[in-house]
């Protein structure tokens, strides 16, 4: 099992600092998020020769590898032109990814809840363009629903990847989404075992139930957003004894994927880099402790 830091959090040290930042935290591996330079939200990938040269020689210095980059596209529309262009971007994703030896991919479905059924359609679309590039080229691409996507429940989502039936996609549980994942109940184990052996990345960071009464206030009331948080563990509502419990009862550290080989399991730690000297490194011991130790 590989254990990551998503340098989100540290994205504006530079990217050879950020690198030195994620050895320096006890990290042997960097998931790259959206990183203005590098895998821009929404945007054409710019990774210029001289950027990932610079990325290279940091990664080299360290020892430190790239588990897996993010990418956020409009691949779901709900317009055709977004598509066509996500479509673009996700082909020269890959062909960055394979130029720097990663095989991981991970995004979200990235469409609109108001508009379901539409973006659905235009998923489907675009994976039948990309699933035989990702296929030819050797990359594992993760897939989880994020607040305010066509699909937010991780059951329904799971569904989505399993119709595929491909050894090249698979799941990603996002833990600080859990509260959206089943509507407020925040029942892990249940929607980690419904994932089962497509469960290939956990993203570890805590957050409130934004189903309750208050948790969050935002104005004016019924706005059409979604809120939610990666604060550290503890800091929010969500079970982790369970989660944790649960990944060792799957033995996901020790699991094998015929694409992308191990499992990914990545600090997804926001909002707060004034905690990430001590986080980064609590988030990670604990990890260690849960999944690692005997």
């Amino acid at each position: 099992m590989k254990i990551a830091f998503d340098v989100d959090v540290i994205k504006d040290m530079g990217i050879t600092r950020m690198v030195h930042q994620v050895a320096e935290w006890g990290y042997n591996y960097i998931e790259q998020s959206p990183h203005p330079q590098i895998n821009p939200f929404y945007k054409h990938p710019k990774a210029s020769r001289e950027v990932m040269t610079e990325y290279r020689n940091a990664l080299k210095a360290t020892g430190v590898e790239i588990s897996s980059f993010i990418v956020v596209y409009r691949w779901s529309g709900p317009g055709e032109d977004r598509r066509v262009a996500a479509v673009k971007n996700w082909k020269r994703m890959i062909e960055i990814a394979v130029e720097m030896g990663v095989q991981v991919i991970n995004t979200e479905l990235a469409g609109n809840p108001n508009e379901p059924e539409i973006c659905e359609e235009l998923w489907y679309k675009s994976m039948e363009e990309l699933l035989p590039i990702i296929e030819r080229e050797g990359i594992r691409m993760e897939i989880q629903s994020h607040p305010w996507d066509f699909c937010e429940l991780n059951n329904e989502t799971c569904d989505l990847v399993k119709s595929l039936r491909s050894d090249h996609v698979k799941y990603l549980y996002s833990v600080p989404h859990t509260f959206f994942y089943d509507k407020g109940v925040g029942d892990v184990a249940n929607m980690l075992r419904y994932a089962g052996d497509d469960l290939s990345h956990v993203l570890i960071a805590d957050t409130h139930n934004h189903t309750k009464h208050c948790r969050y206030i935002v104005n004016p009331p019924g706005v059409d957003a979604a809120v939610h948080q990666h604060v550290g563990i503890g800091e929010g509502e969500v079970d982790f004894d369970t989660l944790f419990k649960t990944l060792r009862e799957m033995d996901f550290a020790n699991k094998t994927f015929k694409v992308g080989g191990e499992p990914i399991i990545a600090a997804s730690l926001f909002g707060y880099p004034e905690k990430m000297k001590y986080q980064a490194v609590e988030t990670r011991e604990r990890i260690e402790r849960e999944l690692l130790v005997k």
